[in-house]
């Protein structure tokens, strides 16, 4: 997947009318050997960066991390576009990605612009409200 096609809004992405959810998942590679201070760091994020994700319009946001080193990330959003440029123009968002960088396989830059975003092939909710309950 190309870096224009990863970032690319997500299609259900609305930014004008009715709030619409946007849920997005994505999956990062923690490095073996720096799974314990990927737990450790998330144990207790800066405040700032908290705020900073929550200003940004995510919520919901969740991690999991896989014995392997597998990470999944869930979060929605009104618009994908919209936080993820305010998470790219915040300086303690920078700062963050730049203290986390190193614990990723292969990371090459800022991993929350690197993650790849799985398409979402199922939804409960979609699903009934299609079928009329």
């Amino acid at each position: 997947m190309s870096d224009g096609d990863r970032r690319a809004p997500h299609p259900r992405d609305r930014t004008g009318g009715a709030a619409h959810v946007t849920r997005v998942c994505f999956r990062l590679q923690v490095a073996a050997e720096h799974m314990d201070a990927y737990r450790e760091r998330h144990a207790a994020v800066w405040p700032d960066m908290l705020r900073a994700i929550a200003s940004a319009g995510r919520r919901n946001y969740s991690l999991f991390l896989d014995d392997d080193g597998l990470l999944i990330g869930y979060y929605e959003t009104d618009s994908v576009v919209d936080a993820d440029a305010s998470l790219a123009a915040s300086e303690v968002a920078t700062a963050w990605e730049t203290h986390m960088q190193d614990l990723f396989t292969g990371a090459t830059g800022r991993a929350d612009q690197a993650a790849r975003v799985l398409p979402e092939v199922f939804n409960l909710e979609d699903q009934l409200a299609a079928a009329g309950g």
